[in-house]
């Protein structure tokens, strides 16, 4: 505009041109003045002064401060707060600011005794997973109760990678154990093979749970790739929320944009976001940890023994014990309603219990340890 101007142009042509006023346009030529348009500091300025005139000056911050201090260590009635400077800085003859003003120069100057509730800082993606373990994550959902207009209901198995941020999604009329598994060997056999895969206590994930030491159709398949297993807390979605954020964020993106006729046309958009969704995080996905290839002669045989590591994330109980595999384990005395890692070793019969603390995210004692020998038993298709 300015530029416009200095070439010949009038003032008000040039509003017209941009849509402004012309206060505008005079505006910006008194910024400019005879400046070289290259030396104009075009930056935005507040409009009141630098120094307000009616805050109050440092000395008298630096007085109401000191006076605060004389006050905790030698008044008599033992008050040092607002009221009682007023009332001393007006005794002493001096020109005192309000008692509202001299309690927002001491919460400005964090001289106050109140507890504010303190913030701390979230701890660090998969925390609670063995502090040695900094490998990818895997964690898998299901989305349901959706229906076509027509009635039939829609289920979708999806998945987000915790560090990488590689997204899936399976939409299917209903999600059972061998379709999450199938599922699974195929978004493993292209991706690649992560250290974890996390899952909740859904019977598709975990196996059926009105029978002791089961061990399901999906934990089967990731013991028998040596992908350990994380079962998160129950009723604790904060463990999940990487992928219950994607859950949303596909059917807000997939499910609410469109109306689908069938599974075909739902199956096509959905790809196409979870391609959109790769595209836009490529390079957090190159970042994250590699990935470990599916060997070329691996089958998965459901009557073969388990062997490896199942993690269980639990929260104590009253007593300080937790329930997994059908089994109540006590803990400690002292761990009521805290939650502990529960590291199964099938291999060398043993489950080991670990402390965790979000505060302390780094520090997780072992709190106790049992004997546990899985009895062999026979899958059932």
């Amino acid at each position: 505009m300015v530029e416009s101007v200095r070439r010949g142009r009038s003032r008000r042509e040039v509003a017209r041109e941009y849509g402004v006023s012309l206060s505008v346009i005079q505006y910006w030529l008194l910024r400019a003045g005879d400046q070289r348009l290259d030396r104009v500091d075009w930056e935005d300025r507040p409009s009141g002064p630098e120094v307000q005139p009616r805050r109050v000056s440092p000395e008298m911050e630096k007085r109401i401060l000191l006076l605060r201090q004389q006050l905790k260590a030698e008044s008599d009635l033992g008050e040092f707060g607002a009221m009682a400077i007023h009332r001393e800085l007006s005794a002493a003859g001096e020109p005192s600011p309000s008692v509202r003003t001299i309690g927002r120069v001491l919460s400005r100057c964090g001289a106050l005794d109140g507890r504010i509730r303190r913030r701390h800082p979230a701890p660090p993606p998969g925390w609670y997973l063995p502090s040695s373990a900094r490998e990818e994550v895997d964690l898998f959902d299901t989305i349901e109760d959706l229906r076509f207009v027509g009635g039939q209901s829609v289920e979708v198995l999806t998945g987000v990678s915790l560090r990488g941020g590689l997204v899936a999604a399976w939409p299917q009329d209903r999600v059972t154990a061998k379709q999450a598994v199938a599922a699974l060997i195929e978004h493993w056999s292209r991706h690649g093979l992560p250290a974890f895969a996390q899952f909740d206590n859904a019977t598709i994930f975990q196996g059926a749970h009105h029978h002791p030491d089961t061990i399901g159709r999906v934990t089967r398949l990731c013991l028998s790739l040596k992908v350990i297993p994380v079962f998160a807390p129950v009723r604790e979605p904060s463990f999940q929320a990487s992928i219950e954020n994607f859950n949303g964020r596909w059917q807000t993106k997939v499910w609410a944009r469109f109306v689908f006729p069938g599974f075909p046309e739902l199956q096509a958009q959905s790809d196409r976001f979870v391609a959109a969704c790769r595209l836009r995080g490529a390079p957090r996905i190159d970042a994250a940890p590699p990935r470990r290839t599916i060997p070329h002669d691996w089958q998965f045989d459901l009557q073969a023994r388990p062997s490896g590591v199942m993690i269980y994330l639990r929260r104590t109980d009253p007593a300080g014990a937790v329930s997994l595999l059908g089994h109540r384990f006590y803990i400690a005395d002292h761990w009521h309603h805290r939650l502990v890692r529960a590291e199964v070793n099938l291999d060398d019969n043993i489950i080991h219990f670990f402390a965790l603390r979000r505060l302390e995210p780094t520090t997780q004692p072992l709190l106790a340890e049992y004997k546990y020998r899985r009895p062999q038993k026979r899958f059932q298709e």
